[in-house]
Order: structure tokens, then sequence, then C-alpha cells
């Protein structure tokens, strides 16, 4: 499976501080939970990530 492979799987995220000052994305899918936390530092990294992904996406879209 690659960033390219579509599956058919609903899931919930959810994006926020901790009370600790970390970032968490919390993702649950089919009875599954995933908490993912990171440094503040690290989740601007992230977030950067995800907005070149999208401007790329924009450029491939017809």
């Amino acid at each position: 499976m690659g960033i390219n492979t579509e599956r058919d799987i609903e899931a919930n995220m959810q994006i926020g501080p901790t009370d600790i000052g970390m970032v968490r994305i919390f993702i649950e899918a089919d009875g599954i939970e995933i908490p993912m936390d990171f440094e503040p530092e690290e989740a601007e990294e992230i977030a950067e990530e995800i907005l070149a992904a999208a401007q790329a996406a924009r450029a491939v879209k017809p």
C-alpha cells in the first residue's frame, strides 16, 4: 500500500493541544485509536508539509 492506494475506510481525526504542551493528532477508525503527540515545532513542520502537499495536489487536479 502506498500514498496513491485508495482505501474505503472511514476514520475520525482530531487535532489539539494536550495539557502537557504537546500537539496531539488523534485518529480513530474501526475501533482502533492512534494518538500521536508532537512537540509544537514538529507540529509546525507537519503543517507546512500538509500545505505543500495541498499546493502540489492543486497543480495535479484537472
